[in-house]
């Protein structure tokens, strides 16, 4: 049995070398750590896997987020462990040091794509043109960990890539009738569908980072980004709603005031939706935004 304890700054699990083995039901255990890669993992896995999310409240904020008993149980027992990485999660590296596991499979979505450093965007499930990638790596996951079911894992993963295309449809309309348009965002939560989209962001940058950091930004920033919208100067603003502040929320009524169309995005995919349908439905609000 594994002993619980919750200490402050993070949860430590009384456990040595414990190897990882499939749920009682015959199912392969997978944690997400973001439950965007939940439901991309649960649709290449099928009826092979179990998986466990571990930030899925889309009214949250998770950069709040504490890790509990129930969470580091569930890392102790899976044999996929899937993490955004990048600073982002960095909780999901407390949970599997304390449950060591020499049968444990870890994916880190940072390192499969390159993204390192002080100033990136962690948020990498919007990057679109990047998505196969990631798909392709929680599919050789699942191979590594449960070979026997190597066809089903690879039949899901051609399932997956067939439904991305409709969002990747919208994602190249928004380029070719509006690339080069400038937006703002209140953090870089979309940024890089923007980026995939073609929209250029013009938000200062003092602005986002201190939002992100959860910190006041300066005065000069806060006058420089209430310009941009009094003054008609970017088509679109994307507000994280997961997110929300006395600043983000007086930047959304000056948007709303000077008549600048406002886009809510989300950090954790809404209860009752996929990937996909998620990410389709916020870029074609963006569309919509953007006057297609």
């Amino acid at each position: 049995m594994l002993a619980a304890v919750l200490a402050a700054g993070g949860v430590a699990l009384a456990a040595t070398g414990t190897t990882a083995h499939p749920a009682r039901n015959g199912r392969l255990p997978v944690v997400a750590a973001e439950n965007a890669y939940g439901s991309i993992a649960a649709q290449i896995g099928g009826r092979h896997v179990a998986v466990t999310s571990i930030l899925n409240d889309p009214t949250a904020d998770p950069h709040l987020y504490t890790a509990d008993t129930a969470t580091g149980l569930a890392v102790a027992r899976a044999a996929l462990v899937i993490q955004n990485g990048a600073g982002y999660d960095s909780f999901m590296g407390k949970l599997e040091s304390a449950a060591p596991s020499s049968g444990r499979i870890v994916v880190t979505v940072a390192d499969v794509l390159g993204v390192h450093g002080a100033g990136a965007n962690p948020h990498l499930w919007y990057d679109v043109p990047r998505l196969g990638r990631v798909a392709g790596a929680i599919a050789a996951g699942l191979e590594r960990a449960d070979p026997r079911h190597r066809a089903a894992y690879r039949a899901g993963l051609r399932r997956f890539e067939r439904r991305l295309a409709p969002l990747r449809r919208e994602v190249a309309a928004i380029r070719a009738r509006a690339g080069g348009a400038p937006v703002a965002y209140t953090e870089p939560v979309p940024g890089y569908l923007l980026a995939a989209a073609g929209l250029r962001n013009l938000t200062p940058a003092a602005f986002s980072r201190a939002i992100e950091d959860g910190s006041e930004p300066t005065a000069a920033a806060v006058a420089d980004m209430t310009g941009l919208l009094t003054g008609h100067r970017v088509r679109a603003l994307l507000v994280n709603t997961q997110a929300v502040s006395p600043i983000t929320a007086r930047i959304r009524s000056v948007a709303e005031a000077a008549g600048i169309p406002v886009v809510g995005v989300t950090e954790t995919l809404p209860a009752g939706e996929t990937f996909q349908t998620w990410q389709l439905r916020q870029a074609r609000e963006l569309a919509r935004a953007m006057g297609r």
